[in-house]
C-alpha cells in the first residue's frame, strides 16, 4: 500500500516499551512494517508561536498535497501518448516517492534545523509558493501552445464544407496569374458525380472544357476543381447551387498555405519538444539517494543501510527531456520532499504542544500493510497508546461512551499524535 501514518508518543521509558510493544504486535500480525522517523530538535520558541505554527503548518500541509498532485497530473498530461510511463518520472531525490519516505532523513542543508522553528517553516513555504508561481506560468504557456496547434488541427478535421484545403490543394491544381481565367473548387455529393461531370461545362457560359479533376473525396462527396472566366462567376455559383453543387470559397495564396503550414509543423515541433525522452537512460528500480542522503533504522534493525547519489547525477538522467516534463521533474521532487519536511514539522510542533517540555518524543512511520486490516492497527494503536489520554481512548474504544462537554469523531481523534500521507492519488 501507497499509505503511511506517521505518530509520535512521548519518549520516556513507558512509551518506549509502548513502541515496542506496537511494533511487536503490528508485525507478528503482519499489519504494518514500521520505522523510527527521526525528527531534529528545533529552536521551540513561544506556546503563543507553536499554536499560530500549527496553525500555520495545517495550511501549508494542505497546499503541498494539492501542489504535488497538479504537478504530477502536468506530468500526465504533457506525456501524452506515454502516459502509461509518467510514474517513473514522479521521483523525490532520485527514488521513487514510497523509498524516499520510509528512508526519510531532515535536510539539514536546506532548512538548517539551527535557526528559529518560524523561520524553518517560512523557507519551506516561500519554496513551494515559488514552485506553485513557476508551475501556473509553465503550464499556462503549454496550454496556450496545445489550444493554438488543436485549433489549427481542427481546421484539418470535419467534412469537406468546413475543413482547411490548404493541406489538400497544390499549385498544379489551379489556373494563376490570369487576368480572365479563375479556378474554382466545387463540393459535389457522390450520388451526383455523374450528374457532374455531364452537366457542369453548361452550367453557365464560358466554362473551360474538361477543365474538371477530383481532387479529394470523404464519406459524402468530392472536391472537384473547375476553370472558368471570372466575369462569370456568380451565375455558376448561382447555377450550381440549383444543382446541389456548393462552390467552396477558396482562392488559392501561395504564402498564406505556407504560413499554415509551416506554424502547424513549428507548433506540433514545439509541443513534442516539451516532453521528449527519446535520449533519456531512466534508471528504474534505483535504490541511491543525493546528496542530502536518506537513512532511517528500521525497528529492530539498526544496521540498514543508505547509498548516496550527488545533485548533478540525478540532472544528469534528464539529458535529451524537452523543458517542461525536465522542469516538472526537478520541481515535483522539490515539492514532494519539502512536504514530507512540512509532515516532520508538524509531528514536532504538536508533540510539544500535546506532550509539553522538554521536547521528548519519538516518530514513527507506519506503512500499513493490507487495507483490510487498517481497522485492526487502529485498535491496536489506540490499545497501547490509550494512557496518553484516558478519557479520549475510552471513548474511541467504546463508541457508546458519551463524556459531557467533550465531543469526539472517533474517526479524527487520537490520544496520539497522528498525520496521514497517501501516495495512492499519485499512482
Amino acid at each position: 500500500m501507497s499509505e503511511f501514518w506517521l505518530i509520535s508518543a512521548p519518549g520516556d521509558k513507558e512509551n518506549v516499551q509502548a513502541l515496542e510493544r506496537m511494533n511487536t504486535v503490528t508485525s507478528k500480525s503482519n499489519l504494518s512494517y514500521n520505522t523510527k522517523f527521526a525528527i531534529p530538535d528545533f529552536k521551540v520558541g513561544t506556546l503563543d508561536s507553536l499554536v499560530g505554527l500549527s496553525d500555520e503548518l495545517g495550511k501549508l500541509d494542505t497546499f503541498a498535497e494539492s501542489l504535488i498532485r497538479r504537478m504530477a497530473q502536468s506530468v500526465v498530461e504533457v506525456m501524452e501518448d506515454s502516459k502509461g510511463k509518467a510514474q517513473e518520472h514522479l521521483l523525490a531525490n532520485g527514488v521513487d516517492l514510497t523509498s524516499f519516505v520510509t528512508h526519510f532523513e531532515w535536510d539539514m542543508a536546506k532548512y538548517p534545523a539551527k535557526q528559529p522553528l518560524v523561520s524553518v517553516v517560512d523557507t519551506v513555504a516561500k519554496q513551494l509558493a515559488q514552485i506553485e508561481m513557476d508551475l501556473k506560468s509553465r503550464t499556462a504557456a503549454y496550454n496556450t501552445l496545445k489550444t493554438n496547434l488543436e485549433n489549427l488541427e481542427k481546421k484539418s478535421m470535419g467534412n469537406l464544407f468546413t475543413r482547411t484545403l490548404s493541406d489538400i490543394v497544390s499549385k498544379e491544381d489551379f489556373v494563376l496569374d490570369s487576368e480572365y481565367l479563375i479556378t474554382l473548387l466545387v463540393i459535389v455529393p457522390k450520388p451526383n458525380y455523374s450528374q457532374w461531370q455531364k452537366t457542369y461545362e453548361s452550367l453557365s457560359d464560358m466554362v473551360v472544357p474538361r477543365s474538371t479533376k477530383l481532387i479529394t473525396e470523404d464519406k459524402e462527396g468530392g472536391l472537384f476543381t473547375v476553370t472558368l472566366f471570372r466575369k462569370v462567376i456568380e451565375d455558376f455559383k448561382t447555377k450550381a447551387k440549383e444543382n446541389k453543387f456548393t462552390v467552396r470559397e477558396f482562392y488559392y495564396d501561395e504564402k498564406e498555405i505556407k504560413r499554415e503550414r509551416e506554424e502547424m509543423a513549428r507548433l506540433l515541433s514545439d509541443k513534442k519538444q516539451q516532453y521528449q525522452t527519446s535520449c533519456v537512460a531512466l534508471k528504474k528500480g534505483s535504490s541511491t539517494f543525493p546528496d542530502h542522503k536518506v537513512k532511517v533504522t528500521p525497528l529492530g534493525n539498526p544496521d540498514r543501510p543508505a547509498a548516496g547519489q550527488t545533485d548533478r547525477e540525478r540532472e544528469s538522467e534528464g539529458e535529451g527531456e524537452g523543458p517542461l516534463l525536465r522542469w516538472l521533474k526537478v520541481n515535483f521532487s522539490e515539492a514532494f520532499i519539502a512536504w514530507i519536511h512540512v509532515k516532520a514539522l508538524r509531528v514536532f510542533v504538536e508533540s510539544v504542544l500535546r506532550y509539553g517540555l522538554p521536547v521528548n518524543f519519538q516518530a514513527v512511520l507506519l506503512q500499513p500493510l493490507k487495507k483490510s486490516s487498517t481497522k485492526r492497527l487502529r485498535e491496536v494503536l489506540n490499545s497501547v497508546f490509550r494512557h496518553l489520554d484516558e478519557v479520549a481512548a475510552t471513548s474511541i474504544l467504546d463508541a457508546s461512551v458519551e463524556i459531557p462537554g467533550l465531543q469526539l469523531n472517533n474517526q479524527d481523534y487520537f490520544p496520539y499524535v497522528y498525520f496521514h500521507i497517501d501516495l495512492s492519488l499519485l499512482d
